[in-house]
């Protein structure tokens, strides 16, 4: 089976990251069919494109995204990222971030998933008398029972799949209203799945927990904005950032999912040979899980794991995986 793939490398490391990604995949002996988009801060810097309504629509018909990583230092704050990266997210209903961690060295291996449409992501707020000394500026959280639940199940599911424990992250003694409905709903939802054992952390517990103590999760459910936190520190703590792997999932399957590595477009070392691809490699394995290229996919992510592949440089990392998965 050939899969429509399609390939956004974006800015800085991200062309670099994706085409050692994608040499993997074909090692692997999974065929795709790429389209590539010019989309990014580059683009946007030539003619002030970011994500034209008509290239969503060209999306629909593909099997999956494969992004490299956007964002250039000349292109204002939030522009990108609201403007390509969430309007994706939102228009394809991305609404499950899942992003695994895996450490051999401490014993780390967990999963979060992350809610991806909601929370302080969705845009509402607003600003009153901006530039003057009497500014107010709001940012609001949606939290809707049908976004929350959704989720929650996702992570019920995965859990049940894999130690058949799952913790709900959240601050609920002092967001009261939106942890009120991630906690009811997360306990209503436990009650169908007897076999999963469930807790519960503060957010502010579970950044100590992840330095101290990682091996105790399984599985990580929470909202939008601790997700977005508590994943950056998981990357911290498995191996760093450029081994830190992310799918953007629409579990529906109504659209096209979308799978990128953790970190930034690194500008500060784009066409030096020095990016480490491995995070983009490991996410190229979870977009073939999805599609269910699953041999493809484990074959990966166990030469991943191994620390015998201990070259440096963007291209001898990807060949030595390669050469491995082949």
């Amino acid at each position: 089976m050939t899969h429509r793939i399609g390939i956004i490398g974006g800015d800085g490391i991200g062309p670099e990251v994706i085409a050692e990604g994608l040499k993997v995949i074909g090692a692997a002996g999974v065929s795709l069919e790429t389209v590539d988009y010019d989309l990014g801060g580059a683009r946007y810097g030539r003619d002030q494109t970011v994500l034209p309504n008509e290239i969503i629509d060209e999306w629909r018909d593909l099997d999956a995204l494969y992004l490299g990583a956007v964002g250039t230092p000349e292109v204002p704050p939030g522009l990108i990222e609201r403007g390509l990266l969430l309007k994706m997210r939102f228009a394809l209903d991305l609404y499950v971030n899942l992003r695994p961690f895996t450490y051999a060295e401490n014993n780390i291996d967990f999963c979060v998933v992350r809610e991806n449409t909601e929370g302080s992501y969705a845009g509402e707020g607003g600003v009153l008398r901006q530039g003057t000394k009497n500014e107010i500026a709001t940012q609001g959280s949606v939290n809707t029972r049908m976004g929350v639940e959704r989720c929650i199940r996702f992570a019920f599911d995965l859990a049940a799949s894999r130690r058949g424990h799952l913790t709900l992250v959240h601050k609920t003694n002092v967001l009261t209203f939106a942890g009120d409905l991630w906690e009811r709903t997360f306990n209503e939802v436990a009650e169908e799945y007897p076999q999963v054992e469930t807790a519960y952390n503060h957010v502010d517990a579970a950044c100590i927990y992840f330095v101290q103590t990682p091996n105790q999760y399984d599985v990580i459910v929470t909202d939008n904005l601790f997700g977005d936190i508590l994943t950056d520190l998981g990357g911290a703590i498995s191996g760093g950032i450029g081994m830190a792997a992310s799918a953007n999932l629409n579990p529906s399957r109504t659209g096209p999912s979308m799978f990128e590595p953790v970190h930034g477009s690194a500008p500060d070392i784009a066409g030096q040979g020095i990016a480490n691809p491995t995070a983009a490699i490991l996410s190229g394995a979870m977009m073939l899980d999805f599609l269910g290229e699953n041999d493809a996919a484990n074959r990966i992510k166990e030469v991943c794991a191994d620390p015998k592949v201990q070259v440096q440089g963007t291209e001898a990392i990807g060949d030595a995986i390669a050469e491995r998965v082949s």
